[in-house]
This record gives structure tokens, C-alpha cells and sequence, in this order.
């Protein structure tokens, strides 16, 4: 005697959906990532595309919650199909996350600096502007300055026991040494005038870039270097500039030991 066999019950159309927009985000994340990190595309575009897969993979995180209460109420399949979604979603949203939730507790600010009080001028000649997309980084209002000593009390000038042409030569091999573009270095000039580097670091994840000054001069017979480091695109970090200016300091400080 044949038995009849029964059709398996279909996927939940939502648990499918959940699984296609996580991967199509996981594939945007993935290519905004490499997008920023050819140096070839328009900022503007990386982020464009980034915020894409983020969308995306909230799209998935809905869905899979969603179809989890399709599944409990038709018996339908697409379990797995949900959890996938959840993961792959997870992995996209991960880092954002993290970014996210250091900015929202941490007093962080887009523009930081060995000295508030009077940060390292970034170059206004026009190819520097320029190099810089345009950014001019005007010193930050006295509320700003005040967050920033709050936010990171240990960042200080990097004094060395060099002249000042000896320092400026130190700190612009410290930056070449990190592959940073240098779009203008201004050694210094005579007994007392100060040195200038202006530079564009990459962020670490994306390759955003960010842009650097350093200003070396004399000081009671040491060589004193400041640096600024100020995010190009937004308006608070999650503590990139700070690190970046302590890891060049201790770079600086290092070679000149």
C-alpha cells in the first residue's frame, strides 16, 4: 500500500527576505570597505555605501523577528533561515555598534590636539586646502577646547632633547614611516621659527581620511612637538584622533631617544 507523502511545509517568506537583505548587506559592508581602501573613490561615496548595508542588514534583523512570528503561528519552515540572517546582520552592525555606543558614553570630540589651547594651524594655501577636499579645520570655539581637556586630560606635547631641525626631521620621517599622505612640510626657519607638517592619515577600519598638523619649535632648549589630528566627515569620533596623536607621540618620542 503507497502512502502519500506530504509536501513539506514552505519557508516563510519573511525569513527568506531576512537572509537576502543581511547577505546583500554583508556584500555592501564588504565593498565599502574596499572601496575605502583603494584611495581611488570619493569619500562621500564609501560612507554612500556603507550606510546602504547598514540599512540593509537592520532590514534583516526586522525581518527575522518578524518571521519568527510567522513560523510560531503557521508551523511554516525558515528557522534557520532567520538565525542566519541574525548573524550575518550581527557581523555587519558589530563595528558601527561599537563606534556608536563609544561616541553616546564617552566625551569624544572630532578635534584633537596636544595643546587646546592653541592647536597647530592647518595650511590655508590653497593646494593644501585643496588636498584636504576642502576642509579647513578652524580652531575650536572655547567650549570645544574645554571638552577636548576633559576628554583626553593625558595628551601632551612631546618634548625632546633635539634641536628643532633634528625634531622636524624625526616627526616627518614618524609620518612617512606610516604611509600618511604629507601635503606640506615647512622645515623651520632661524633660531626661533616653528616647523609645519600637514599630513592626511587613513582611519583604521574604512581608510577615511583624516587630516594631521604637526607643529614643531623651541622651547628652553628643547625641541617641542604638537600635534592636531581632526576628523574629516564627522563632527564627534570614537577617540581615533586621540589614539593616533598618542601612538605618533610615543613614535616621536622613541626615535628621538
Amino acid at each position: 500500500m503507497l502512502r502519500r507523502r506530504l509536501a513539506p511545509e514552505p519557508f516563510a517568506a519573511s525569513a527568506t527576505g531576512a537572509r537576502s537583505c543581511a547577505l546583500f548587506g554583508g556584500v555592501l559592508a564588504v565593498f565599502a570597505v574596499l572601496m575605502g581602501r583603494s584611495g581611488g573613490v570619493d569619500p562621500r561615496g564609501t560612507l554612500a555605501v556603507l550606510g546602504f548595508a547598514l540599512l540593509f542588514a537592520l532590514a534583516g534583523v526586522a525581518l527575522a523577528v518578524w518571521s519568527a512570528g510567522v513560523v510560531w503561528r503557521t508551523g511554516r519552515r525558515g528557522t534557520g533561515r532567520a538565525l542566519s540572517a541574525l548573524v550575518i546582520a550581527a557581523a555587519v552592525l558589530a563595528y558601527p555598534a561599537y563606534l556608536a555606543e563609544r561616541t553616546a558614553t564617552r566625551s569624544t570630540v572630532a578635534d584633537a590636539s596636544t595643546d587646546p589651547a592653541a592647536p597647530p594651524a592647518f595650511s590655508s594655501a590653497p593646494a593644501a586646502v585643496a588636498a584636504r577636499g576642502g576642509a579647513a579645520h578652524d580652531d575650536p570655539p572655547p567650549d570645544a577646547r574645554e571638552a577636548e581637556r576633559r576628554a583626553y586630560p593625558n595628551l601632551g606635547p612631546v618634548m625632546l632633547d633635539v634641536s628643532v631641525d633634528e625634531a622636524f626631521d624625526i616627526a616627518l620621517k614618524a609620518v612617512q614611516g606610516r604611509g600618511w599622505r604629507v601635503i606640506e612640510a615647512a622645515p623651520p626657519q632661524g633660531k626661533f621659527g616653528a616647523g609645519h607638517i600637514d599630513a592626511v592619515a587613513p582611519t583604521r577600519v574604512l581608510a577615511l581620511p583624516d587630516d594631521v598638523a604637526i607643529r614643531i619649535r623651541p622651547a628652553s632648549g628643547q625641541a617641542r612637538v604638537d600635534i592636531r589630528s581632526a576628523s574629516r566627515f564627522f563632527r564627534a569620533d570614537s577617540g581615533e584622533n586621540a589614539a593616533r596623536i598618542q601612538s605618533l607621540s610615543d613614535e616621536i618620542g622613541d626615535a628621538a631617544s
